[in-house]
């Protein structure tokens, strides 16, 4: 009986523990580890974060300064530098708040809370991930900023420093923030699996159908299509084109939020995407016009940042190799020739740059997103990827078009034909490139 009853005890201890090891193992899958700050991410993203800011001042401002007349070269630099410090202010005010924090209300699809509004509960044992959550903030930051100061290529050397201004605040409140909450802050795209690694959305469509409309709403500038509206200073914009291109490593890999492999893969990717965009957009002009120009080469660049930016984590580098091939040339056909056939001026080619290179990129993550590369990108498809694209230029569209309309009937949108004539930079700023 003795030798019965222990057998059946060391069964029943045996069945126990395997139990109590399952239920053990369980829940330590379940259980999430407490965040910890890890300095080598944080010291990547505050590089990158530098990096992202670059690109606007001065990147962005030398990039558009190149490519105007002399008299409007000092006033293009001025409306980089101003909504680098008006948006600042803003994302810290309220813009972060609203963008990227959980609305407890009912309406996080949508919009986010104002838990966060100047920055409330933050402390410095705040974290996002691995890293301070000042840092995400202040990286954050740099998006808000560049995203605006894109826009201006649109209606450059034509559109009033005080409407200008107004516009600026405004698109930042009422579109950037709650595309910026739909795709990166858990609204309603993050839910329904659509991808954005870095901004092809959230900061290229956004900008690019906001400068289309912005251009059609403002009219011409005076003498297009009939005067000499050549770059004044290529020099600037390959400058530009350059600290934006080095710059860009900070958008697409700083986006992983950490020091990884996948940093390593959005890092190369960029690189491999803006060399064959380059190239795509200087071979086609070669082709049609028999002479490759610098301001080719570089806006092909550009486009190949762009369309990459959403892809950067989710592709492979043969995808980013199709998907800069498909971007120069894509954007080339749009800036230079669609642009001519429907007749709008958009100065310095946001929609046909950044439009078009946006839509390519996030079309195109849904066709190379690699679950070998990012496992977030298992689920993608085309499809999806155009529901985004979609919803974002409807709301981008519509709401840019009243913010401008009624901008210009309180202030007016444009100069005086006599300001154009003279150059903004002495009509409206009082100062000139003294040579």
């Amino acid at each position: 009986m003795s030798f019965k009853f222990s057998k059946r005890a060391g069964l029943g201890f045996a069945v126990a523990a395997a139990v109590l090891t399952a239920a053990a193992t369980a829940f330590a899958q379940d259980a999430k580890p407490t965040p910890k700050l890890d300095t080598g991410d944080t010291a990547w993203m505050l590089t990158s974060t530098a990096l992202v800011l670059m690109m606007t001042i001065p990147g962005i401002a030398l990039f558009y300064a190149g490519m105007v007349r002399k008299k409007n070269i000092l006033a293009t630099l001025m409306q980089s530098f101003a909504i680098c410090c008006l948006m600042s202010i803003l994302w810290m005010v309220c813009g972060y708040s609203l963008a990227l924090t959980e609305n407890e209300g009912g309406m996080n699809a949508y919009i986010g809370g104002l838990s966060k509004v100047m920055l409330s509960g933050v402390t410095n044992d705040s974290l996002n991930g691995t890293i301070p959550e000042w840092v995400f903030i202040m990286f954050q930051m740099t998006f808000a900023i560049i995203t605006p100061a894109l826009i201006t290529g649109a209606f450059a050397e034509r559109m009033k420093f005080s409407a200008m201004m107004w516009f600026m605040g405004l698109w930042l409140l009422l579109v950037y923030v709650p595309v910026a909450h739909w795709v990166w802050g858990g609204g309603f795209l993050a839910t329904a699996g659509v991808l954005d690694f870095a901004g092809g959305t959230v900061v290229h469509i956004n900008a690019g159908i906001a400068g289309l409309v912005a251009c059609i709403m403002i009219g011409k500038r005076k003498g297009y299509g009939t005067a000499n509206l050549a770059p004044y200073n290529l020099t600037y914009t390959l400058i530009g084109a350059s600290l934006l291109w080095v710059g860009w490593f900070g958008f697409n890999a700083g986006s992983a939020l950490n020091a990884s492999g996948l940093t390593g893969v959005a890092m190369l990717n960029t690189q491999v995407a803006t060399a064959a965009a380059a190239l795509a957009w200087m071979f086609c002009e070669w082709i049609v016009i028999k002479k490759p120009s610098l301001l080719g080469i570089l806006s092909g660049a550009i486009a190949g940042l762009v369309a990459i930016t959403p892809a950067a984590g989710f592709v492979a580098p043969g995808g980013a190799l199709v998907i800069g091939i498909v971007a120069g040339v894509g954007c080339y056909i749009a800036a230079v020739h669609i642009k001519k056939a429907l007749g709008y001026d958009d100065s310095l080619d946001v929609f046909g740059v950044h439009g078009v290179g946006g839509i390519i990129g996030a079309l195109l993550t849904g066709v190379f997103a690699s679950a070998a590369i990012n496992e977030a990108g298992k689920d993608a498809s085309f499809m999806l990827q155009a529901y985004g694209v979609i919803v974002t230029i409807v709301y981008t569209a519509i709401v840019s078009a009243i913010i401008l309309f009624v901008i210009n009937i309180v202030i007016g949108l444009r100069v005086t034909p006599a300001q154009e004539e003279e150059g903004l930079d002495i009509a409206l700023h009082g100062e000139s490139i003294q040579e």
